[in-house]
């Protein structure tokens, strides 16, 4: 845990938790508008983005910050610096311009493209997480971990439907094996793997952001993830047009029955 490792950590809560306030006045309240993708973005996506960063940058100018919400150059941008940022200004951003509260202000920072430490401000709950490797995990004031429990026909799977209906077996075999749990924010899933409030997930439909400041959670917490698409980390580039990441994750013994079900099921497409 070097000096510039422990900096940037205390800088990333502060910065997160100062965004939380101006997060809450505008839930439900701003108007949407669509990206060339088809995703909603509001003004708050937008302002979050813009005031976190300037206020990490005047810190730390000789990082590199990325966003969901960066103008896209049409080209992938590389990874240089030791240190860099990625950030999903909110992760569920359906959610929080419908008015549901499941959403979440998604910060990471990586260390040659490793995912260091994650902060992750859970709106619903109005719990921040925080942590990565070293530095254990904590959601609010409690330490926390990843489920040991070997599945069991409780077992709470975290889940979105594939956008690609060839992966039908694969998400087939998770709903019949698992209770199963779609909050529309693929942060929050993966955050309570680490929390151990899910016991796993699996997602088909993510980019970058959407994960990069639960990873370091989960590996602080004792979960364990694999990439079925192709490795993310470290991260060479940062790519607004990237392609959809594939991922399972869990505690030991579920994450052991993901994979069985993905060697199974899961074709690459």
């Amino acid at each position: 845990m070097t000096p510039e490792l422990l900096s940037r950590v205390e800088a990333a809560q502060a910065a997160v938790t100062a965004q939380t306030g101006f997060m809450h006045e505008q839930f439900g309240r701003v108007e949407s508008q669509w990206k060339g993708d088809g995703s909603r973005v509001t003004a708050a996506d937008l302002a979050i983005s813009r005031n976190l960063f300037k206020e990490l940058e005047a810190k730390f100018p000789g990082d590199q910050y990325f966003s969901e919400e960066l103008a896209d150059t049409g080209s992938p941008i590389p990874v240089t610096s030791r240190f860099s940022w990625v950030l999903d200004p909110i992760d569920g951003t359906n959610n929080f311009a419908l008015g549901v509260p499941q959403c979440a202000i998604s910060l990471a920072l990586l260390e040659h493209g490793e995912p260091v430490y994650g902060v992750v401000y859970d709106m619903g709950r109005r719990v921040l997480m925080r942590g990565g490797p070293g530095f254990g995990m904590r959601d609010g004031d409690r330490e926390a971990r990843a489920t040991v429990a070997a599945p069991h026909a409780e077992s709470i799977i975290g889940f979105h439907s594939p956008f690609n209906k060839a992966l039908l077996p694969f998400a087939n075999s998770l709903l019949n094996s698992f209770k199963i749990r779609g909050l529309g924010s693929a942060t929050l899933h993966l955050a309570y793997v680490a929390a151990g409030l899910f016991d796993g997930t699996v997602d088909y439909n993510v980019k970058v952001w959407d994960i990069a400041a639960a990873v370091p959670l989960c590996r602080a917490a004792g979960a364990r993830i694999a990439f079925l698409n192709g490795d993310v980390f470290p991260m060479r580039q940062f790519d607004l047009r990237m392609k959809r990441i594939v991922f399972i994750a869990g505690g030991p013994a579920v994450f052991a029955r993901l994979a069985e079900l993905a060697a199974a099921n899961y074709r690459q497409t």
